[in-house]
């Protein structure tokens, strides 16, 4: 019998544990942007520590940021082989709105295979997937490569002290590969892996009229109402065919190749089964490209939060002073966070109306990335899981953001390998969240392969 398959067995002999400690972790409501949660992110931290100071994990530390901290450990025992750096993050979204959450966010409960809990998917469950396949290895005779792990606590508001915190860690945190389990796949039964993330430039949009709210029946008329100036920009910023309109939005965008767009149309997922999915009436977009292509390799402008006037119970004949609208781009290569900043400027200088006064502010801002699909790594990315689940992954392109990986790429000089098993129905940032608990042992498993196809790479 070899390492990994009494790893394996050990894994499935120990599902129940590895479950209430996942349950023990989800309790924590780890919400990494309320500042009243703040002893609860410490809480978590310390929870993580423990745990892994208990799997025999060495030089487990919880290390300050201007932040939230990071919980490091390692385990570098293993001469002449690789060192990976393994990344995760133990914050999470808040839970609003409440009501329409079925069961308490904070109240780990399973409803036939699902686990339901804020994080339960992103990405607790990931962090304890590679964490317990680590146990598992330690427990039949030690890792078969050196670790580094590095698991922080402010993902969910853009890892604004974790390149600084890198900086200073580098001796530490160097590596020959690095993992990073903040991903998903596509369905229980399809492996994929993420080769690309689009990058993030994060607004808030402020149109100002009077210089106080006024009565709409006096005033209406006579004065530009601030709410409508901003729907009027906002209806602006596309076109009839889906495309963003900001001047030079697209000089920059990496063109697909019919090679690439081969491979990403091997996605199962269809247009209908997408529009389930999202309870839409009917899916939009930009034409010309496929719902695979327009989600993970072409830019979008959406509109994140729209905040003016009066909004309470029955009615209130107001004219606000004012408005705001929350406004995110995803941006693919090779897009740069300031050139669409400016892009945004300059459509709001040329489509403004003298009637209103605006000011755009700078939230948060991360670059794409893409990784190459042919690396060493990669390709034991690849063996791990078509040995887990019986079918080779399918390559792809993911929408979302996860800023940690070009600040790897960029502060380390490596690339990261995206290897997590949450699901596109897992309801990430919504009410239900969930994680899919058949993906959280076939997870082990393929961590446990993955770590000892990786072992074999020196």
């Amino acid at each position: 019998m070899t390492q990994v398959t009494e790893a394996i067995a050990y894994a499935h002999q120990e599902r129940g544990r590895f479950v209430s400690e996942l349950k023990d972790l989800l309790a924590i409501p780890s919400i990494s942007t309320l500042s009243a949660h703040k002893p609860d992110m410490q809480r978590a931290a310390e929870w993580l520590a423990a745990n892994m100071r208990g799997m025999g994990l060495e030089h487990v530390e919880i290390l300050p940021t201007a932040g939230h901290p990071v919980v490091v450990a390692d385990w570098l025992h293993a001469a002449g082989r690789p060192t990976m750096l393994i990344y995760g993050h133990y914050d999470v979204q808040p839970v609003d709105p409440l009501n329409e959450w079925h069961t308490e966010p904070f109240t780990p409960t399973e409803r036939g295979d699902n686990l339901y809990a804020r994080g339960a998917s992103d990405m607790k469950g990931q962090v304890m997937a590679f964490l317990k396949a680590i146990e598992a290895l330690l427990q039949t005779g030690g890792l078969p490569l050196n670790v580094e792990i590095m698991i922080e606590g402010e993902e969910e508001i853009g890892s604004p002290n974790l390149e600084p915190f890198m900086r200073q860690q580098a001796a530490k945190l160097k590596c020959d590969f690095s993992l990073n389990a903040d991903s998903g796949i596509i369905s229980p039964t399809l492996p994929s892996i993420a080769y690309g993330l689009r990058g993030l430039a994060y607004f808030e949009l402020w149109v100002h009229g009077p210089d106080h709210d006024l009565h709409s029946g006096v005033f209406g008329g006579s004065v530009h109402n601030p709410a409508q100036a901003l729907a009027e920009l906002i209806a602006g910023m596309h076109d009839g065919n889906g495309r963003v309109t900001l001047p030079g939005f697209y000089d920059k965008v990496r063109t697909l190749g019919v090679e690439e767009r081969g491979e990403l149309a091997r996605s199962p997922i269809t247009d209908a089964a997408w529009q389930a999915m999202t309870g839409a009436p009917q899916l939009y977009g930009e034409a010309g490209y496929t719902t695979v292509e327009r989600t993970g390799a072409r830019p979008t402008l959406e509109i994140n939060g729209l905040l003016s006037g009066f909004t309470g119970e029955g009615s209130k004949t107001v004219l606000p002073a004012k408005a705001m609208a929350k406004i995110s781009m995803r941006l693919i290569p090779d897009q740069d966070d300031k050139e669409v900043e400016a892009q945004l400027r300059a459509y709001l200088a040329a489509k403004a109306p003298p009637t209103i006064r605006w000011e755009l502010k700078s939230l948060t801002s991360g670059p794409a990335v893409i990784v190459s699909r042919d690396t060493p790594a990669m390709q034991a990315a690849i063996k791990a899981l078509e040995a887990t689940f019986g079918v080779k992954p399918v390559m792809r392109l993911e929408g979302g953001s996860v800023p940690v990986v070009s600040m790897v790429q960029k502060g380390l000089g490596v690339d990261s390998i995206l290897m997590g098993f949450g699901l596109p129905d897992d309801n990430l940032h919504a009410p239900n969240e969930k994680l899919h608990l058949p993906n959280y042992y076939k997870g082990i498993d393929a961590y446990i392969r993955y770590f000892d196809e990786v072992a074999r790479l020196s």
